[in-house]
């Protein structure tokens, strides 16, 4: 007899790795897989522990922080020890943490010709080699019970910018993000036929998230949707479930758009 929904998606027992777990979707992320049952370990440079207890009063569920700089390669390799030592096993890894930069990063959002070589191999180093490092590190853990490792991506990893959209704005979409994420679409395609058939591995590729951008480029950029808004965090919640599960038992390499249309055009 074959399970139902309700079973298939149900976690209970199973250990979840969450990157970047304390950030925006990082929170939806950790909320999605505790209300399915798992135990999650949050992973962020900051705000861990405020996350990990927030879910563990909200969902009672085992929940672990670490104060991770996933651009540190031996701090990043010691996650599979440290979720061992506590759990003693690991069942979902979602690589969810992004090199972003900020307004005052030095060759960041700036036009291409600014763009430096440094805040290249930031970003690189966080959102793609930390990325390989991980999985790397957890695949006997994954191996061990028929894993899923989840890696968020982006619509820039799939698509070239349309800079129409930024006219009028202080807004940049520099070369390394997009690189970095089209690199861990590929990275999710190598690692899905690589770990086959133990562990599957899949991306999200998100679109743009609603986050007081300017008012131009929000109506250009919905007008360009499908869907006619930018995501919501919560946006992201069915994907997760869906991939992080056994609803998603025979889905390996795939790279799910979550974009509201925009791509589809």
């Amino acid at each position: 007899m074959s399970r139902s929904i309700k079973d298939l998606m149900d976690l209970s027992g199973r250990v979840a790795v969450v990157t970047g777990g304390a950030g925006h979707i990082g929170r939806e992320i950790c909320d999605t897989l505790a209300e399915l049952g798992a135990a999650v370990v949050v992973v962020d440079r900051q705000g861990a522990k405020t996350c990990a207890d927030r879910v563990a009063s909200d969902f009672s569920v085992k929940t672990l922080a670490l104060d991770i700089d996933l651009s540190d390669e031996a701090a990043t390799r010691s996650i599979a020890a440290s979720v061992e030592r506590r759990f003693g096993r690991c069942d979902i890894l979602i690589n969810n943490a992004a090199f972003v930069g900020t307004s005052n990063l030095i060759g960041w959002a700036v036009p291409f010709a600014e763009q430096s070589a440094e805040t290249w191999r930031q970003a690189i180093e966080v959102n793609l080699t930390a990325v390989f490092a991980l999985s790397q590190s957890l695949a006997p853990l994954l191996s061990s019970r028929g894993g899923s490792i989840v890696n968020i991506a982006s619509i820039y990893g799939n698509l070239g910018p349309d800079w129409r959209r930024y006219k009028g704005t202080v807004m940049g979409n520099p070369a390394a993000y997009a690189a970095s994420k089209g690199g861990l679409i590929q990275l999710t395609r190598w690692l899905a036929t690589t770990l086959s058939p133990q562990v599957r591995v899949n991306a999200i590729s998100p679109g743009g998230v609603e986050r007081a951008q300017p008012q131009a480029f929000a109506d250009q950029y919905n007008a360009q949707t499908p869907l006619g808004r930018m995501a919501r965090e919560e946006d992201f919640k069915g994907a997760i479930a869906f991939l992080a599960s056994d609803a998603s038992a025979y889905v390996t390499g795939q790279n799910l758009m979550v974009d509201g249309g925009y791509s589809a055009w």
